[in-house]
């Protein structure tokens, strides 16, 4: 601490999803801007760690949840890890079983330590199918900074900047083969076949862009599975590329940075995307912005949704891993050209 007992090394729990954890630097960049004596350890797992390169103050240690801190003898031997550090608060913003033990250790210390409110009641009352409350939530980003303003450290998110754009690398330079042509991030998947956009309409939408001759198309995704469909999908556009398991997850940030528009899922490439200013225009198919999770800084207007007096249910889930009967068609009410024209919007700004 400094002469005036103020918290100076604050350590921050959140461990999963990407997108989540991608939501938790605009509120530490805020943080580290307004307040300069702070210094923040970030909790999180190895995957996501590149996620915080660029940050002021900020180091980032790993849960090996699966192996070295996997279960109770695991988390005493994480705890451990981090006591020696040593930490003046800890702001949990995950706030499940894992951290809630951590808590538990950290207490020994007393040291004092905040947890997130999720908001888990009205998250329900917004997804239940009788008696839905419709209307907009707290943001995931202002109840990240709830927790840090229960610790002392209230910050306006509103003023919170985005990341710089990062270099390019060689790689990155030579996959791309940069020309006149202008950046189209598009990350087609998501967790859950809810929030994914049919594949044969987002093929429509990249056929319109590569027909214009104006944009190069960059296809973001990850595992086997999909790096072949979107090598599939390159192959069929001239100007589209596969970007999937080409990058390492250092070098992908690298490239989405330096997107002109970035078209993503209710995913965690749109958060990525946003947190370096890009404009990101986001697909919501049985989820809604109303749940708290529309990505940082974006404007209302580049969120396309599916037709909810068609589909009145919507959103039937936070996470968009409950599908109605019925429900499976919602994608298709947003026609590929309301798509290409938004983009087109935004491009020809």
């Amino acid at each position: 601490m400094d002469k005036k007992g103020n918290i100076t090394r604050i350590l921050l729990i959140r461990l999963s999803a990407m997108g989540d954890v991608a939501m938790t630097v605009p509120i530490i960049n805020g943080l580290t801007q307004k307040y300069p004596h702070l210094h923040i350890t970030v909790l999180t797992k190895k995957p996501f760690m590149p996620i915080f390169d660029g940050l002021e103050r900020v180091t980032v240690q790993e849960a090996d949840v699966k192996k070295r801190h996997k279960g109770l003898m695991g988390l005493w031997r994480l705890y451990q890890e981090l006591k020696p550090m040593p930490f003046d608060a800890v702001a949990d913003l995950h706030n499940v079983l894992r951290s809630r033990i951590l808590k538990k250790y950290f207490a020994f210390e007393r040291i004092p330590f905040v947890q997130i409110d999720k908001g888990r009641r009205e998250k329900k009352a917004l997804t239940r199918s009788r008696n839905k409350v419709f209307q907009p939530l707290r943001t995931t980003h202002e109840r990240y900074a709830d927790v840090l303003a229960q610790l002392g450290y209230p910050i306006d998110i509103s003023e919170a900047k985005p990341l710089p754009r990062l270099p390019l690398s060689e790689k990155v330079l030579r996959l791309v083969a940069q020309d006149t042509k202008k950046w189209v991030g598009v990350a087609p998947f998501a967790a859950h076949e809810g929030k994914m956009y049919p594949l044969e309409l987002m093929d429509k939408v990249i056929l319109e862009l590569n027909n214009t001759n104006k944009y190069k198309i960059l296809l973001f995704g990850g595992g086997t599975k999909e790096v072949t469909v979107l090598e599939n999908v390159a192959a069929a556009h001239e100007n589209a590329l596969c970007m999937a398991g080409k990058l390492t997850p250092s070098e992908e940030l690298e490239l989405i940075s330096n997107l002109d528009v970035m078209l993503s899922m209710d995913s965690g490439n749109a958060h990525l995307a946003a947190n370096y200013g890009i404009p990101v225009v986001t697909i919501w198919g049985v989820t809604h912005p109303f749940a708290g999770f529309y990505p940082f800084a974006q404007p209302m207007e580049n969120a396309l949704l599916a037709d909810r007096e068609t589909y009145p249910l919507i959103p039937t889930s936070v996470y968009g891993n409950k599908m109605p009967k019925g429900y499976e068609s919602a994608m298709e009410t947003i026609p590929p050209q309301r798509i290409v024209d938004k983009l087109l919007t935004i491009l020809e700004a």
